[in-house]
């Protein structure tokens, strides 16, 4: 089995971000369980230095999934991501969404023709995973329409993976004498639901 880690952990905190102690506690329990299996990680330097797609990006883009040059580098984000078994995100919340670098590196990965496809009926996913688990920490507290929970839940949809899990360490500002009490109860759900993923 090959799980990717996506880790936009991108923190003034560096190693002591709130939401790498969610994925680490996530990626450890998963080791635990899973002796076997690979992981690959996609770095915060890496999701940094991605540059925004624009118009000429684009259009060189299409000119090569038109030809079906999936080998082509722009490519290489959205072959790591189509062919790991399981997916695991890890993004502060930020600004009610997540860090733009991780947005960019959406656009990488949604590769009409690699990462999903239109029929008559509209969008399949052709991506092998069937889980995604989207990891995030922020100040406020946990809400239902949270934007990121929501578009990585949408996402899911889109590249045909068949199950979606979050967990939300929130409200971690409200009371910062609090913060370590709530953020180690979400660690130790991040590391239930990676029993099992």
């Amino acid at each position: 089995m090959k799980l990717l880690f996506v880790n936009c952990c991108i923190s003034q905190r560096g190693e002591n971000s709130r939401t790498l102690s969610l994925a680490r506690a996530f990626l450890e329990a998963f080791r635990a369980a899973h002796p076997g299996a690979e992981i690959e990680t996609v770095r915060p330097e890496t999701l940094l230095t991605l540059r925004h797609f624009g118009p000429e990006m684009l259009n060189d883009r299409d000119a090569l999934a038109g030809v079906g040059a999936w080998d082509a580098p722009v490519f290489d984000l959205a072959r790591q991501f189509r062919a790991a078994d399981r997916i695991v995100v890890a993004a502060p919340f930020w600004d009610l969404s997540f860090p733009a670098a991780l947005r960019t590196y959406i656009e990488y990965i949604s590769a009409n023709g690699l990462t999903y496809h239109y029929e008559a009926d509209g969008c399949h996913g052709d991506c092998r995973a069937e889980r995604l688990a989207y990891l995030t920490s922020g100040g406020d507290v946990e809400r239902e329409d949270s934007l990121g929970v929501l578009y990585w839940r949408q996402l899911c949809a889109m590249f045909g993976i068949g199950q979606f899990d979050y967990v939300f360490a929130g409200g971690l500002d409200i009371d910062p004498a609090k913060a370590p009490e709530l953020l180690e109860a979400a660690c130790a759900l991040a590391g239930k639901l990676a029993e099992t993923f």
